[in-house]
């Protein structure tokens, strides 16, 4: 297998990777949980989410699922961009490995938590029903922080990587472009939330237009054209 073809099938198989964190990521955290948490309102919260445990369950496992897939992403990311510059590679690797498989992961216990929770799971007599309802969507709501928190260490992956596609002749320079606004659109949300209260709607609408373009036409790129045919050599860097 030449250079070109084995790059063109990692690409291809991060993309494919990428398109179960997309569909699962996006199913846990904007059906399950947009889906059944009602900001503000724990009674109304743990009324939805009571009436769909197993969905909630299953919402967890799909996050789960995602950040799995997020670690062959990252190692396949860093093999076909290594030869635009290892050090820059690897640090979009290790920024993306501690964004969603570390962080993200270990995140999901705040999911579990509030679910439990309003399962009764542990039993709670010291509190009322009112109080556990409480608990359950302050837990949500630290899962929802941890979110952002990942996200910092995200954006800073989006920049790198696209930094990396725009120096690579195997990407078009267009990519690269569109994954440094997703990785800007990151960073600003967490700004937003942890330095500059009252901008948090206007810095999620930014994050979903600028990370969903930018990752979902990277997962299509990764998927269609893999690399592009033939490229110039490039060094080491």
């Amino acid at each position: 297998m030449t250079d070109t073809a084995l790059l063109r099938s990692r690409a291809r198989l991060a993309g494919l990777l990428y398109l179960v964190i997309i569909v699962s990521a996006g199913f846990a955290e904007g059906f399950v949980r947009g889906g059944h948490i009602v900001p503000g309102d724990a009674a109304a919260t743990a009324e939805s989410i009571r009436a769909a445990t197993g969905l909630f369950r299953f919402g967890l496992f799909a996050d789960l699922l995602a950040f799995v897939a997020d670690a062959g992403v990252a190692v396949l990311l860093y093999l076909v961009l290594r030869p635009t510059s290892r050090t820059l590679a690897l640090l979009a690797a290790a920024f993306r490995l501690v964004a969603h498989p570390a962080i993200g992961a270990l995140n999901l216990l705040a999911h579990q938590a509030g679910l439990s929770l309003l399962e009764g799971r542990p039993a709670m007599p010291a509190f009322s029903p009112e109080q556990i309802e409480q608990l359950a969507l302050l837990a949500l709501d630290l899962h929802g922080y941890g979110y952002v928190i990942a996200g910092a260490f995200f954006g800073v992956h989006c920049a790198l990587l696209g930094v990396l596609l725009l120096r690579s002749v195997h990407f078009p320079g267009w990519l690269g472009a569109l994954l440094i606004a997703a990785g800007f659109g990151y960073l600003f949300e967490v700004t937003a939330v942890f330095a500059v209260p009252g901008l948090e709607a206007l810095a999620a609408s930014v994050v979903v237009v600028t990370a969903g373009i930018g990752e979902v036409v990277l997962c299509l790129y990764l998927l269609i054209a893999g690399v592009r045919r033939d490229p110039a050599a490039e060094g080491a860097g």
